[in-house]
C-alpha cells in the first residue's frame, strides 16, 4: 500500500476515464480528488494542495497545457505527470515547457502508471515507452546538428550524460551504459543541473532540446 497522505488530483473530462483512474489509485492506497477540466483543476490545485496531479491535455476550456502552467505559476512544488492520448513531439515538448514532469499515455498498464506516479513524486522525469523512443528518435536526428559551442561550460563527458538525459536515460540507465558508478553519474548530474541554471531534469531535458533546434 502507498502512504495514504500523498494525495492526487485526476483532471480529465471524461468520466470514465476519471474514475477509473480513481479507482485504481484508491486501491493502491492514494487520496484521490477529481476535476472536470483545466479550470477546475487550477481551483482545486489551489483549495487542495495535492502531491501529484495527472492531466489530460484535450479538454475544453482551459486546456491542460494551459492548466499545468497556471497550477505550477501558483504551487511550483506540485508535481504533474500528463495522462493523455496524444503522443505528437508538439504536445510532448508543450508539456515539458509548461513544466510537466513525466508523460504517459492512457493505455498505459496500471503498474506502468503507478510507477510513473511514484517516480514523479520523486522528483523524477518519466515517459511511456512510446514516448520515450519518439524523444530518443528526435535527440539522434539532432545530435549531427548539434555545434560544438553548444554548452561552452560543460565538459565532453557531461555533454554526453546531457545527452542521455535528454533520451530518457535513468542515471542508473546512464552508469551501466558509461560503466560507471551510480554516484558518479550523480555527480555529473548535479553538476549539469548546476551550470545549466536549471531546477531539474525535465528542465534540462528542455534545454537540451531548444540547442538542438537553434
Amino acid at each position: 500500500m502507498k502512504d495514504p497522505s500523498v494525495r492526487i488530483l485526476v483532471v480529465d473530462d471524461e468520466r470514465n476515464i476519471r474514475k477509473n483512474l480513481a479507482m485504481v489509485l484508491e486501491s493502491a492506497g492514494y487520496q484521490v480528488d477529481e476535476a472536470r477540466d483545466g479550470e477546475e483543476a487550477v481551483r482545486l490545485a489551489d483549495d487542495l494542495h495535492p502531491d501529484v496531479i495527472l492531466m489530460d491535455v484535450n479538454m475544453p476550456g482551459v486546456n491542460g497545457i494551459e492548466a499545468t502552467r497556471r497550477v505550477l505559476h501558483d504551487s511550483p512544488h506540485i508535481r504533474i505527470l500528463v495522462v493523455t492520448m496524444f503522443e505528437d513531439d508538439g504536445t510532448v515538448f508543450a508539456a515539458m515547457r509548461a513544466g510537466a514532469r513525466g508523460y504517459i499515455l492512457k493505455d498505459a498498464e496500471k503498474e506502468n502508471i503507478l510507477r510513473a506516479i511514484q517516480a514523479v513524486g520523486n522528483g523524477e522525469a518519466i515517459f511511456s515507452p512510446t514516448i520515450a523512443t519518439r524523444l530518443i528518435d528526435f535527440f539522434a536526428t539532432q545530435a549531427s546538428t548539434l555545434p560544438k559551442e553548444v554548452f561552452p561550460s560543460l565538459t565532453e563527458r557531461e555533454r554526453e550524460i546531457l545527452q542521455l538525459i535528454a533520451r530518457g536515460q535513468s542515471n542508473a540507465d546512464i552508469a551501466r551504459e558509461l560503466s560507471l558508478s551510480p554516484k558518479t553519474i550523480y555527480n555529473y548530474v548535479s553538476n549539469i543541473l548546476s551550470k545549466l541554471q536549471v531546477a531539474d531534469r525535465a528542465q534540462a531535458i528542455i534545454r537540451a532540446r531548444e540547442a538542438g533546434l537553434k
